[in-house]
């Protein structure tokens, strides 16, 4: 077990209390026959016997509608700023009406990643496959006849990106589609037997949300082969690169899941996860996979002056929260990192805390090269992405807004996932937390992103001053030490934050009584060893 420092991991969400491994201990999770799972499903809902084929009926109801609704966006005259928040929304919708049959996949790529990480045979896996790839062909159709019969529709790279460009950005965010379904809906700790959570569709909407904005403008955003090969009513040239690079996305994400996981694989001893803290390297490979896609979608984002940036990075922020909450605590900000450490209580020691940081800014980096590839490409090559205050304002007003939102973003974390809980509560689980965050992030994007552009993460700093140094545009940007400068503002916030929590959480900090304080003690040490 790793040392008390990285509890927070397991405040999160409330960490995945009294789990078991082993027979069908998750193997029911929403009433589902277990005969069609593998190592287990989700438990303890009820639901449909899922006998005969009222599974596989779902997952063609379900994806048929999903695809119909995208046929419906991508076709009719509607506005195209709000086509993610809609697919989001009816994705959403969709996977709550169908887990309790089918688990609710809709995505023959969610479908394989979870075959690949054991929780579904894969016997079903293909019936699920040709339940979806119908119903995605099928739905393709009316909508094709109903809106535009005379207008051929195909999935394709959007100029001036050439098909390397698309097909990264489909496998890049098919792999977040699959990976955070996989942490929500299919990990054990994310579900214990008697307090599953509630959130895994709503972060599979923050998924699409936060995908459909940042690639939508590179490949269309699908994400998913049955809408690939069913919006390709102009041939099958391009549906099968895409197929192929979601196909690849599923693989990733399996093989990052059992990455961040390792527990579902080997069962910590005692077969209960009440008391499993993730090792370190692994709580850090959580921190670096998730600072670097909230970096690449913020980044993504900016360069391709998307008008809902705040949103997108407000959803890829609260959907990796939700997947990694109970692994790493999911900071995925240095700021947030600095102030659960100074914040004291055993939540995050220093050395570990650096160790995050560390691997947060380094991940920043590397994402900001990623992005600044496509912004040499894209239809902004021209314009200079810099950390520089809005047109009629200064540095010290671009800092103070950016300390303001860095200070309410790491307040709000520090008190709604790491403080207790009341004792009255019959649920561990802290389903709001990955919504407030997001809200923070999404109210401060908003209010002064025309001021300071609306970072208040030093890894995203860090990334954009790297992206610069790849690719700046015309004009030439700010020197990186800029980069430096905002995140001091950033990490003074964190500093107020956690200064301010220990004012208005004074019992956070009493100890508890000795007898309290010895019988939550377990297990007991051992003959010789040192408490």
């Amino acid at each position: 077990m790793a040392a008390s420092s990285s509890s927070a991991s397991s405040a999160l969400f409330g960490g995945g209390s009294s789990t078991n491994y082993g027979g069908t201990a998750a193997s029911d999770r929403l009433g589902i026959r277990s005969s069609m799972f593998a190592s287990g499903y989700r438990s303890g809902y009820g639901g449909s016997s899922g006998d005969g084929a009222a599974p596989y009926i779902a997952e063609f109801l379900g994806t048929f509608i999903v695809v119909f609704a995208v046929g419906c966006i991508v076709l009719s005259p509607g506005n195209p700023v709000w086509s993610p928040v809609a697919i989001g929304c009816v994705l959403m919708a969709m996977i709550y009406a169908t887990a309790n049959v089918s688990g609710g996949n809709l995505n023959p790529a969610v479908t394989f990643s979870l075959g690949l990480i054991g929780h579904l045979r894969w016997v079903v896996v293909v019936r699920y496959w040709l339940a979806q790839f119908g119903a995605g062909i099928l739905a393709a159709l009316c909508a094709h006849a109903l809106f535009s019969p005379d207008r051929p529709r195909s999935v394709t790279p959007i100029p001036p990106f050439t098909w390397e460009y698309a097909v990264t950005a489909e496998v890049i965010f098919t792999f977040l589609l699959c990976f955070v379904f996989n942490n929500c809906f299919a990990s054990k700790r994310n579900n214990p037997r008697e307090d599953a959570n509630q959130f895994y569709a709503v972060a599979m909407g923050f998924a699409t949300v936060a995908g459909g904005y940042a690639a939508n403008r590179i490949s269309g955003a699908a994400f998913n082969p049955a809408i690939a090969i069913g919006l390709s009513t102009d041939g099958v040239r391009w549906s099968v690169a895409w197929i192929v690079a979601e196909f690849v996305g599923a693989v990733l994400a399996a093989i990052m899941f059992r990455a961040v996981r390792p527990e579902e694989y080997n069962p910590p001893e005692g077969a209960c996860l009440a008391e499993y803290e993730p090792r370190l390297h692994v709580r850090c490979a959580s921190e670096s996979l998730g600072t670097f896609m909230v970096v690449l979608t913020f980044g993504l984002n900016l360069t391709m002056a998307t008008p809902a940036k705040p949103f997108s990075s407000a959803a890829v922020l609260a959907c990796f929260m939700y997947s990694l909450g109970n692994v790493s605590g999911a900071h995925l900000n240095p700021v947030v990192t600095m102030s659960v450490v100074l914040s004291g209580r055993d939540k995050c020691s220093p050395a570990d805390g650096a160790a995050y940081i560390v691997c947060q800014v380094l991940s920043g980096a590397c994402a900001g090269l990623l992005y600044a590839q496509y912004h040499s490409i894209g239809p902004n090559s021209g314009l200079t992405f810099a950390l520089a205050p809005g047109a009629t304002y200064g540095p010290n007003a671009a800092g103070v807004v950016e300390l303001f939102f860095a200070f309410i973003l790491a307040y709000a974390y520090l008190a709604c996932a790491t403080a207790g809980t009341p004792g009255t509560w019959r649920t561990k689980q802290r389903f709001y937390v990955a919504l407030v965050i997001g809200s923070c992030v999404l109210a401060g994007g908003i209010a002064v992103g025309p001021i300071s552009g609306g970072e208040f993460n030093p890894a995203i700093s860090v990334g954009v001053a790297t992206a610069n140094l790849a690719h700046s545009g015309r004009t030439p940007a700010p020197p990186f030490a800029s980069c430096i400068v905002l995140s001091l503002w950033q990490l003074t916030g964190g500093l107020l934050a956690s200064v301010v929590f220990s004012l208005t959480y004074p019992d956070e900090y009493k100890k508890a009584p000795l007898l309290a304080a010895v019988t939550a003690r377990a297990p007991p040490a051992s003959l010789g060893e040192v408490p």
